[in-house]
Parts: structure tokens; C-alpha cells; sequence
């Protein structure tokens, strides 16, 4: 990166957190630093939600996802929308007429201590494992830049966050948030005008989306009926709004968010915006894979994008290897730049025939490139075994770096930053909030002054900011890092939503029923997920259908028992 690059991005950083840190000054209360006052607008309630929902593996993995395999992720929101609707009519009122500081106090209310822990460990689980992935996105850039292992950048990058979150507390990460999303609109829109103008310049926006859609990447919507298939419109109508209703209902990262706003119907006009927004955001980050796609079908992409992994191979005994493999690469990118020229022709010409004749040839060109980059990372492994050979989430980064004019490098890291930040520090918030309501306050100490549970909270986000730290060292092994987390979520989400409902619509069922239908389904969802029986989203249906039929059936047992009780009686 230049001068004006580093200058672009340590500038944004330092501008935000400060700004952060100054309108949060005076949090001198558990309410304040937890829900600031409920004294936020639904433009700040919308913007919040959706930075922390958007991290920085939103900006990374989401564009190497599209480049990969297509668009098809963008049909794992088609249910937000309905889910904010559900919301806005149960969730919403209801958290504001109880004035909880977590959703989890409601399940005491209606339940019992023992299940209101159950729900908040389930909760803390998830989140702190989740919230090391969103810590690592952003150390892999740094990695990027400076060449060097992504255990320093991590500790780096969660060491900054926890800073201002621990300071400001719920309103540090609200004003942050909302200025870190207008930064991020700007710097997306600028990033897909650039892909466009850097393609050849008979190659337009039309043309670029025409051939990458021949070759599988513009797969947006698909109907078909198929529980192994991750992305259809199916598990995103009714998968994606289980899991979403319940990211958003039930996990105190997006709860503490809406928590804060000043009335219900600010909360419900922040949730509503955020449904409406979302999908369109989405469309476009994925849409911008699809063109860096395009791009490298006409300028040669790196053999393999993670350039320190590849940096490690070069120096090694396996270089001489790494070479030969090259020239394959290179003679490979050649042979399909004369396909991608027919297609062009094809094309230009209208040809259906010929069109289809040469999509099966793309194809294949696409094949043969993808199985010598499998070469590569063969040789990796044979050189470290510990090698990290999943580069998906390095391709948006390497096409920034290396393609995009100066200044616009800078901004476009930084709103990866800005989102890692958003989102980590929305966690962190969430997971000191939870543990200090719902376990130190509930089971620890129960007559603390309101002093001692602040410090209490800001010692839980310092504790928790290391937890995820710590995840964030091995999130490396794990693949696309959008994916994972979602993946993650939807171990638990399920049951977590599951015990939600019942409390709200299942009256006839108590606190003892509910547990132990959440311990069975928990264990069968656990299962499941293992064995790859179902495509991940559907976990989240089947979860939260289960906890509802087993305590029905656990409620009929026991009523039974008492019953049977009072007779002999």
C-alpha cells in the first residue's frame, strides 16, 4: 500500500473510535453502558443492526463466495424480511414493556431460573466462538499487507476493539456503528464502479455479468425442492427465517441493539429499514465477486490468492515444483482466454448454438485451472502441514491491493476494518451484557451497587474480548469464514428460537418441560449437523420445530405423572 493508502485507513481507524469514545463519555450507569439509555433514534437502531450483522467477513468471504461458486448465497436472506415483520410484532413490545437488559430475564419470568442459564450459556457459547471468526477476518488483511502471520495482526485488530467497547460500553458501539455503515455504502458503490471501469473496454458491465453467468456465477434464484442444497429459495424462505428470526429475537448482539432505541416504534422502524436494506446490500457485496470474476477472466489471477502461504512455498525446497506449476497455470489462463474470446464472438453474434458449445468449453477451462491451483495447494501442504490452503476469503482482498488506485485501497481496507470492528464490538457488548445480567447479577451476587456491576461489565468484555481472541487463532482451519458462522448459528439458533416461542404461545407448558425438550434437541440438532443429513439451514427449522413438539409431549408426561399421583393419593 502507499503513503496515501496507510494515511486513508490510519486516519478513518483513529477518526472512528474517537468519536466513539466521545459520544459515549458520561456511561456512568449498568443502563447506560449496556443499553445507553434507550435514547437512540431508528436510523441509529437500523445502522446498528446492520453492522452487526455485516462484519468484516461480510466485505472478504461474501465476493469470494460469488467468485467461487455463484450468487446462490444471496437467497439466505430471502426470510429477513418476514422475520422482521414477526419481530416487530412479539419481540419487540414485549422486551420493552418488561424493560429487560437481556432476552434471556424474560425465560425466568416465564420459566424458571434454570432455563433462562441455559438459554444465556447456549447464547454465550455461540457468540464468543462466532465473534473470534469476525476477528480473524480483518487480521487477514493486515496479514496481506505486511506479509506477516495472522497471530499478530489478531491480537492486534481484538486488542483495538476491546479499547472502545470496554470505555464507551453500548452507545461507543451505536455511534461507531452508524458512521462505520455510511463509510461502507460509499466505499461498495465506489468498489463496483472501479471493477467495471478496470475491465477491457469492449467488455461492459452486461458483458462481464454474460460471462460469468455462462460459467455457473450468476446462479441467484433456484426453486428446486432439495434439502442437501444450501441456497434455494426454499431454505431461504423458511431455513433463512428460523435462523434469522432467532439471530434477531433471541442472540443479545442484535437484541442489545433495538434494546436501545428510544420506543418501541423507533425499534420496530430500525428493524423494518434493516430488512428492507439488507437484501439489496447483500446483492450488490455478491455482485461484486461476480465482476472481480469477470475480471480475471481477462487479467491473470494469482495461483493461489493467499500471498504469504504462497511466499512460504516459494522460499521452500518445493520453489524448483512451484515453478513448473506456474508455467502449467500460465499455459492454462491462455488456452481459456481464447474460449473466453469465442464466447465474446458467440455472443456479439447471437449464436445460441455456438453460445452453448462454448459455455461447456468455459467450463472446462474453469475446471482444469481449478485442478492445477489443487496442485499448488497439495505442494503446500507437503512443505507445512499446517499450511492454511483455503484462500477464498484472500481473493477480494488480492484484487484490491494489486488493481485499485490509490486512496481507494485505503478506504476499501479500512471499511473492512470498520465493519470487523462494528460487528466484534456489538459482541463483545452483547456477550459482558449476558454475563453479568443473566449469570454474575442472577447467580453470583445479587445485591452489588449499580458501580460494582459496571465494573463487572467491563471486566466481562475485557474477559470475553480474550475468549474470542483466543477462537480467532485457530479460525484459520475452518474454511470460508461467511459460511462457518453461519453454520455455527445454526447449531443453536434453532433451539434457542424454539424455547422463545414456547414461552410466548405455548402457555400450557412450564419451565421443566422446556428444558429438557432444549437438552434433547440440542443433542439431536448436534447429531444431525455432524453427519451432513440435512443442508445446514434446515437445522434451524428442525430445531425450533422440536423443542416445541418435545415439551408438549415431555408437559403431557408429566401431567400425567401428577395425575397419577393425586389418584393414589
Amino acid at each position: 500500500m502507499s503513503v496515501i493508502d496507510w494515511s486513508v485507513l490510519i486516519i478513518t481507524l483513529v477518526v472512528i473510535v474517537v468519536y466513539g469514545v466521545y459520544k459515549s463519555r458520561g456511561a456512568q450507569n449498568i443502563q447506560g453502558y449496556l443499553l445507553g439509555n434507550q435514547s437512540l433514534p431508528w436510523y441509529h437502531v437500523c445502522l446498528s443492526v446492520m453492522a452487526t450483522q455485516a462484519s468484516a467477513i461480510t466485505f472478504l468471504s461474501a465476493p469470494g463466495l460469488a467468485y467461487s461458486s455463484g450468487m446462490s448465497f444471496v437467497q439466505f436472506y430471502l426470510g429477513l424480511p418476514l422475520a422482521m415483520i414477526v419481530l416487530c410484532i412479539t419481540f419487540v413490545p414485549i422486551f420493552h414493556r418488561l424493560k429487560v437488559y437481556t432476552a434471556y430475564e424474560y425465560l425466568e419470568q416465564r420459566f424458571d431460573l434454570k432455563t433462562r442459564a441455559l438459554t444465556a450459556f447456549l447464547f454465550l457459547i455461540q457468540r464468543g466462538l462466532s465473534t473470534g471468526i469476525t476477528i480473524y477476518a480483518p487480521s487477514i488483511i493486515l496479514s496481506t499487507i505486511l506479509n506477516i502471520n495472522t497471530t499478530y495482526t489478531t491480537l492486534f485488530i481484538g486488542s483495538l476493539v476491546i479499547f472502545y467497547t470496554v470505555y464507551g460500553g453500548t452507545k461507543a458501539v451505536s455511534y461507531t456503528q452508524m458512521l462505520q455503515m455510511s463509510i461502507i455504502f460509499c466505499g461498495l458503490f465506489a468498489a463496483g464502479i472501479m471493477v467495471v471501469h478496470l475491465l477491457p473496454g469492449d467488455i461492459g458491465f452486461g458483458r462481464a455479468i454474460s460471462i460469468a453467468g455462462k460459467m455457473g456465477r450468476t446462479n441467484a434464484i433456484d426453486f428446486k425442492l432439495d434439502l442437501n442444497n444450501q441456497y434455494t429459495v426454499w431454505t431461504g424462505l423458511i431455513g433463512g427465517f428460523f435462523l434469522q428470526l432467532s439471530y434477531f429475537g433471541t442472540d443479545q448482539s442484535q437484541v442489545g441493539r433495538y434494546l436501545s432505541g428510544a420506543s418501541v416504534s423507533q425499534s420496530r422502524l430500525g428493524l423494518l429499514m434493516n430488512g428492507l436494506v439488507k437484501i439489496p446490500m447483500q446483492f450488490l457485496i455478491l455482485l461484486i465477486g461476480v465482476l472481480v470474476f469477470a475480471f480475471y477472466q481477462y487479467n491473470r489471477p494469482p495461483v493461489f490468492f493467499n500471498s504469504f502461504e504462497l511466499n512460504k512455498l516459494e522460499k521452500s525446497k518445493y520453489a524448483p515444483e512451484l515453478d513448473r506449476i506456474k508455467v502449467d497455470y500460465d499455459r492454462a489462463f491462455e488456452e481459456k482466454q481464447i474460449e473466453v474470446n469465442k464466447m465474446n464472438d458467440a455472443l456479439n453474434a447471437n449464436d445460441k448454438v455456438f453460445i452453448d458449445q462454448q459455455r461447456i468449453a468455459l467450463q472446462l477451462a474453469d475446471e482444469k485451472e481449478k485442478s492445477i491451483r489443487k496442485e499448488v495447494t497439495d505442494l503446500m501442504v507437503k512443505n507445512d502441514p499446517d499450511a492454511n490452503i483455503k484462500d477464498n476469503n484472500y481473493i477480494f482482498l488480492s484484487f484490491v491491493t494489486q488493481y485499485l488506485p490509490r486512496g481507494l485501497i485505503g478506504l476499501l481496507i479500512a471499511i473492512i476494518f470498520l465493519a470487523s470492528m462494528g460487528s466484534t464490538a456489538s459482541a463483545l457488548n452483547s456477550l459482558a451484557s449476558t454475563t453479568v445480567i443473566d449469570i454474575y447479577k442472577r447467580l453470583i451476587k445479587k445485591d452489588a451497587s449499580d458501580h460494582e456491576y459496571l465494573q463487572a461489565s467491563r471486566l466481562a468484555t475485557v474477559f470475553w474480548g480474550v475468549v474470542c481472541i483466543v477462537m480467532a487463532l485457530y479460525a484459520s482451519k475452518i474454511g470460508n469464514l461467511l459460511e462457518a458462522v453461519n453454520i455455527l448459528g445454526s447449531y443453536i439458533y434453532g433451539t434457542i428460537l424454539g424455547v422463545f416461542l414456547v414461552a410466548f404461545y405455548v402457555k400450557q407448558v412450564n419451565g421443566r418441560a422446556v428444558f429438557i425438550a432444549a437438552l434433547l434437541t440440542e443433542t439431536i440438532i448436534v447429531v444431525l449437523g455432524r453427519s451432513d443429513l440435512v443442508a445446514y439451514l434446515w437445522l434451524n427449522v428442525i430445531g425450533c420445530l422440536l423443542v416445541v413438539l418435545i415439551s408438549l409431549i415431555v408437559q403431557r408426561i408429566i401431567n400425567i405423572g401428577k395425575t397419577k399421583n393425586q389418584i393414589n393419593l
